[in-house]
């Protein structure tokens, strides 16, 4: 009985100093906790950067730098149906072209054999000269009519004025210059268009021609227009010399 009593007596002795103890200690508050903090500043950035672009530079490349033969790799073309169609459009055309080109050759050439062989492009058979007259070197003049103007040339295949003129006296027996302007002093003068006879010799520095009356001559004018009769007044502009040869 008096081991309950004592140890009844030490828990109060217990308790009552536990509530001492619990009146004296002060309570925590909020202003007794200490408060760690952390903080990082960073300088001010006060610059803009304007020129975007400043690293985008280029860069220079040897010219002899090996690039593991990049240029020469042979990368296949696709071509569009469109580009395709043009490139035989064209092949075409250009087939054609030269097939007409052909084709007018051929033409030309049979005109100078025929022409060499006695045949006008008129179909007129080249009948040779009958007498050594004016009037008859005029008529087998004017049978040459259409025939190919060739600068330098003297024969029915291809003349000039002045190796027009050249060949049809030639085959009177006549021997002229290659030349319009030293025609102009061959012969005899004949002073005026109105005296002038056929076979008279029309001529300047520039072209030369065969009269064959009423104001015409017979002469090779160009490679468009060949051997023409024209009239006078067409074929010099300017002034010129009449010669009798015949």
């Amino acid at each position: 009985m008096m081991n309950v009593k004592k140890s009844v007596t030490m828990l109060v002795a217990v308790a009552a100093i536990g509530a001492t103890c619990a009146v004296m200690a002060p309570l925590a508050t909020a202003d007794d906790v200490e408060t760690v903090t952390s903080s990082r500043s960073f300088p001010k950035v006060t610059t803009v950067k304007k020129d975007l672009f400043a690293e985008a530079t280029s860069t220079e490349v040897d010219a002899d730098a090996d690039w593991g033969g990049i240029e020469s790799l042979d990368v296949p073309q696709t071509k569009s149906a469109a580009e395709i169609a043009a490139e035989e459009q064209a092949a075409a055309e250009e087939e054609a072209r030269q097939a007409a080109a052909a084709a007018a050759a051929a033409s030309r050439s049979a005109e100078r054999d025929s022409l060499s062989s006695g045949t006008s492009a008129t179909t007129t058979t080249v009948t040779p000269p009958a007498s050594a007259t004016g009037a008859s070197l005029a008529s087998y003049a004017t049978q040459f009519v259409g025939a190919p103007y060739a600068w330098g040339g003297s024969t029915p295949s291809g003349w000039d004025c002045s190796g027009f003129v050249m060949y049809v006296f030639a085959q009177f027996g006549v021997s002229l210059p290659h030349s319009s302007g030293a025609m102009m002093s061959v012969g005899s003068p004949v002073g005026s268009l109105a005296e002038a006879q056929p076979g008279d010799i029309i001529t300047n520095s520039g072209h030369a021609a065969i009269y064959i009356g009423n104001g015409m001559v017979v002469n090779a004018l160009n490679v468009g227009q060949g051997t023409q009769i024209t009239s006078v007044s067409t074929s010099f502009y300017g002034s010129y010399a009449i010669r009798r040869v015949l």
